[in-house]
């Protein structure tokens, strides 16, 4: 948990510093997701199954019913240790293929866990190469993630 809330305040320091104008939607989920602000995000004790796609529909449907208009530039992360169901996987695949990458000026999935990449990390590593403003990185160490933030926005974000 450390490590997600480490990266997830840098990258949300990071935007409030650089941009003037901005709209950043905190998601959290377990079985279910929903929407929550800034102080939920980053303090909330919950845990749970893990049902990934319930966060990429909701930002989906956020998406469509605020910033369809094309007068915004979406930038999407999704910080995870990878632990998902199995047949969610695909699904989630699917959400990001379909329906989020074609609104994203750009997304990164990172994925903070120890150990061989998990069945999420697996299933996206298809998106490598089809969007171009798709990226995947990994940490497993507290040490590694303002490099892995660095690499990971310093083209794309700046």
């Amino acid at each position: 948990r450390v490590l997600f809330r480490s990266f997830f305040m840098l990258l949300y320091l990071f935007l409030i510093r650089t941009y003037e104008h901005i709209d950043v939607v905190f998601i959290r989920h377990h079985t279910i997701a929903k929407e929550v602000d800034e102080d939920e995000f980053f303090h909330s004790r919950e845990s749970g199954g893990t049902v990934v796609s319930s966060a990429l529909e909701l930002m989906h449907d956020v998406i469509r019913s605020r910033y369809a208009s094309g007068e915004w530039n979406i930038y999407g992360a999704q910080a995870s240790d990878g632990d998902n169901w199995d047949n969610d996987s695909p699904i989630c695949r699917a959400w990001l293929d379909k329906d989020i990458l074609p609104w994203c000026q750009y997304f990164a999935y990172i994925e903070i866990t120890p150990g061989e990449p998990q069945n999420l990390w697996r299933e996206y590593e298809k998106l490598l190469g089809v969007h171009p403003n798709f990226a995947m990185q990994r940490i497993d160490d507290p040490a590694q993630i303002y490099p892995v933030f660095r690499e990971l926005f310093k083209k794309s974000l700046v």
